[in-house]
């Protein structure tokens, strides 16, 4: 037939894979993609080097999305990382386990893995049509019938959507997926910004751009009580706070921050316990009791911080250590472990690493991620409700439900059964 059978909409991680593992298996496919060029987003992720997934245990990986996770058992069932590894090294990009199990390709750089699933659709023969934007899916009966545009229409028996989220618009990722198939009968929870970096209200925060912190603990509170924390690097920004184990905690604290006091304390020594700590502090001012408050803290801080300290504790800067009471030693202890900054919300969606929020998960089978509403139209990628922190995870998903739909969608079809 002259039309293709099946057609993937949107290019990037998830929508190429469907459409690679589709033709792969025998379909006709089309991907059609509404920017210029293919793997957009993918290319600029973990600042250009695309961490592709995580070496983590299939429940602990699972862990990481919350409570959507168990809709991922039967796409990571699949395809999971042990298959996505090999699937990279089989064309030209082989990849290695990073520090905290995260897996990047060797050569450190994104574009190998985005022109290694470039690769995969040319041996597939899947015809690829750029710049050109869906504005509707066209169903009949109950399934799906192809997709239409502003100049024609697109017949089909398969339809993957894939357009991901709304993050990083530029990428093309502009929420498309949502208008799409809330048209046709779906569910969309509402999209807000995960992995985004955070504002907070000191104005301090602004001296300290451009810090970063590592090995300490941050840990998000509403209204004083401790919902989450996670232990690692952070960094300050012009307007609050990123890094990736404030990415971590990022959703959860911009919600908080709609429902009372959202704050992050962070913990500077997380290395020594209480102890330990005092233990520090009063050895230091025993044995360079003539150095002043100002030289003790550049032995204990970075230097941006030191000023902050000294204000917030309240010690004269030129006063000898020696003299610095208990009390006042008891203000900096306390400083250095509950180092606190107030979150009034997030920076916007379109700066968000992913999207939080789309298609309900219960109006897809996750044997298939087919849609129990219309039948032949697929989901895949970020324009499904799952999210997950940093870590190589939310590829992983993407890769796994790409690959699982564009099976399915091809099995549906009479090929590779």
């Amino acid at each position: 037939m002259d039309e293709p059978i099946a057609l993937v909409v949107g290019g990037g991680a998830s929508g190429m894979m469907a459409a690679g593992r589709a033709a792969e298996l025998g379909a006709t496919v089309s991907l059609l993609e509404k920017t210029p060029k293919l793997g957009n987003k993918l290319r600029i992720t973990g600042k250009g080097r695309c961490n592709v997934t995580n070496v983590a245990p299939l429940e602990d990986f699972i862990d990481h999305f919350g409570a959507n996770g168990r809709f991922l058992y039967g796409a990571f069932s699949r395809f999971f990382v042990d298959d996505l590894r090999a699937f990279f090294a089989q064309r030209g990009a082989p990849t290695v386990v990073e520090r905290g199990g995260r897996v990047f390709p060797e050569a450190n750089d994104a574009d190998v893995i985005a022109d290694a699933l470039l690769a995969y659709l040319r041996v597939g023969g899947v015809q690829l049509r750029r710049r050109t934007r869906i504005d509707a899916l066209l169903v009949k009966d109950g399934a799906i019938r192809g997709v239409a545009c502003a100049e024609r229409e697109f017949p089909a028996q398969a339809v993957i959507v894939a357009t991901g989220g709304a993050s990083y618009p530029g990428t093309g990722s502009t929420g498309d997926g949502y208008r799409l198939l809330e048209a046709v009968g779906h569910t969309i929870v509402p999209p807000r910004p995960a992995l985004v970096p955070l504002v907070t209200a000191e104005p301090f925060v602004a001296g300290l751009q451009g810090l970063s912190l590592r090995h300490v603990r941050a840990t998000l509170l509403l209204n004083g009580r401790a919902l989450a924390s996670e232990f690692g690097e952070m960094l300050f920004t012009h307007y609050g706070i990123s890094g990736p184990i404030i990415l971590s905690l990022s959703k959860r604290a911009a919600e908080a921050a709609t429902r009372g006091r959202a704050e992050i304390a962070i913990d500077l020594k997380p290395a020594l316990n209480d102890e330990q700590l005092d233990a520090r502090l009063r050895r230091d001012f025993d044995q360079f009791g003539r150095r002043s408050y100002h030289r003790l803290l550049a032995e204990l801080l970075p230097r941006l911080l030191i000023p902050v300290f000294l204000e917030l504790t309240g010690i004269a800067p030129d006063k000898p250590g020696n003299q610095i009471t208990a009390e006042e030693r008891g203000r900096l202890f306390r400083l250095l472990r509950d180092f606190r900054l107030t979150i009034v919300g997030s920076r916007p969606i379109a700066e968000a690493i992913i999207t939080a929020g789309g298609v309900a998960v219960n109006e897809l089978d996750p044997r298939t991620m087919q849609s129990r509403l219309v039948r032949g139209l697929y989901c895949c990628g970020e324009v499904i409700d799952i999210d997950a922190d940093t870590g190589g995870y939310n590829l992983q998903a993407a890769f796994s439900t790409g690959y699982l739909a564009g099976e399915a969608a091809a099995h549906a079809l009479g090929y590779g059964m």
